[in-house]
């Protein structure tokens, strides 16, 4: 057999990249800064260190190009890194087309998705700055099972606000987080301010990533022993993520491929930033040359649809103003099953990329999505979360336009995580259950306009 035939690419445990990559070190443009919402000027470390270790702060603001990682932080890598590398060869042939699709596989981390990359190394920097106890939020859950996970292996205290409506729909999320250590409450609840507020405006709230985000953080500034942790958005968060993308970048290598389309999922950005950035980096130094898209939900258009500008990354507006695409901090999507989509903003890093053109955006329904999920379970063996099925409904759709042209193409995408807690998605597809919420909707077009009215107007 070819190496160009093989099912799977393989790094060696001693292949495992050492470095992250820093986006910031060679983009043509620097992105606006984050502001301060009372001054309007650029956020500095001593307005972070409430939250945030200064490892972790020094890491948001680098252009420095590589960033060591701590041998502590690898040595938690190693129990399922590097992460292999597929061709879906039977996906393919159930296409027919000439496309050779990859995916790099993150289910085997051990909350099942990307998430742990971040999350061990945010454990590690705040306990050696001595802090005892994270407090986080969570959409479906994955990222709230990863810092649990990763809060035991450093001896700290985990807390999670996770959005209420996903916290009703994967009961075994809140189990796992509970098994790996975590403490872990629905949002809006009534232990913070923020939550309180919510209710009494609707006590029947869904909840909102933003929502989750303003209780994490009102409990972590009141308690000098905490810190929050971020899952998505912020750069040191996609800095620790690009380990997917170079370890992709190696083993394409190893079968002498080069990927000619690269597509990910995007709620917040991170698994679309670990991948795709040091893809950028090689376009940029013109040794390869991929289309880079990103893939949202239609109901959470955040980049597809929403407006460019200064606004908060929570609902309560504690957090500093971030310049991103968003549909406004007050937007509460549709309680879609792709829980870790589901945020009103998109990373400034992201954002900015998209503004200046360098990369694409599309989005996608869930039906769409689920159907997607549904044929890449069926001919690969792997249950993808709803989050990814995203990424693979775009892949799916181009190869279906090489098998019209007859275009061999390379098509990468990041398969993210397992759905293996997210049956009630497939269960609801499978049964007719599924609502499509898009643009077209007047209803979704009215809240985000409502939502819209209280960006902070004054720094845009």
């Amino acid at each position: 057999m070819s190496q160009i035939n093989q099912h799977k690419i393989l790094l060696d445990e001693d292949e495992m990249p050492t470095r992250w990559y820093n986006v910031m070190a060679d983009m043509p443009t620097p992105p606006p800064p984050p502001l301060h919402p009372g001054t309007g000027q650029p956020v500095g470390p001593d307005d972070l260190t409430p939250l945030f270790p200064m490892a972790l702060i020094e890491q948001e603001v680098t252009t420095e190009r590589y960033i060591d990682i701590p041998e502590e932080v690898q040595d938690v890598y190693r129990l399922w890194r590097p992460s292999p590398l597929y061709r879906a060869h039977r996906l393919e042939k159930a296409l027919g087309t000439p496309a050779r699709i990859y995916y790099k596989y993150e289910g085997v981390s051990p909350a099942g998705s990307h998430k742990p990359n971040t999350a061990v190394p945010q454990a590690f920097y705040n306990a050696q700055a001595g802090v005892k106890r994270l407090t986080t939020e969570t959409g479906a859950g994955q990222w709230g099972t990863s810092l649990a996970f990763a809060c035991e292996q450093f001896g700290l205290d985990c807390e999670v606000w996770q959005v209420r409506a996903s916290y009703d729909a994967k009961p075994y999320r809140r189990m796992m987080i509970e098994t790996f250590g975590g403490v872990i409450h629905p949002s809006p609840s009534e232990l913070t301010a923020a939550g309180r507020a919510i209710l009494a405006q609707d006590p029947d709230s869904p909840g909102s990533l933003g929502i989750a985000i303003s209780e994490a953080v009102e409990v972590a500034a009141q308690d000098p022993t905490a810190n929050y942790a971020l899952g998505s958005v912020l750069n040191h968060v996609l800095l620790h993520q690009t380990i997917i993308g170079e370890e992709a970048l190696l083993q394409l290598a190893k079968i002498g491929e080069q990927a000619d389309l690269l597509v990910g999922c995007t709620g917040g950005g991170s698994n679309f930033g670990g991948l795709a950035f040091p893809f950028l980096r090689e376009r940029w130094a013109g040794t390869t040359n991929p289309v880079v898209r990103a893939v949202e939900p239609a109901s959470c258009p955040s980049l597809t649809q929403g407006t460019y500008a200064y606004d908060f990354g929570d609902t309560a507006g504690l957090t500093p103003l971030m310049k991103m695409h968003t549909l406004g901090h007050d937007f509460i999507p549709d309680p879609i099953h792709a829980g870790g989509l589901r945020y009103h903003g998109m990373s400034p890093l992201i954002s900015h990329l998209y503004e200046t053109g360098e990369i694409e955006a599309k989005a996608r329904t869930q039906n769409d999505c689920l159907a997607a999920g549904v044929l890449f379970a069926r001919t690969e063996g792997i249950v993808p979360a709803p989050e990814p099925t995203h990424a693979l409904a775009e892949a799916i759709t181009e190869a279906a336009r090489c098998a019209e042209t007859g275009e061999e193409k390379v098509i990468l995408t990041a398969l993210c995580g397992h759905g293996h807690l997210d049956l009630a998605a497939y269960d609801a597809y499978l049964n007719d259950r599924l609502e499509d919420h898009t643009w077209e909707d007047e209803a979704l077009r009215e809240a985000v306009a409502k939502a819209l009215t209280k960006l902070p107007a004054t720094v845009n």
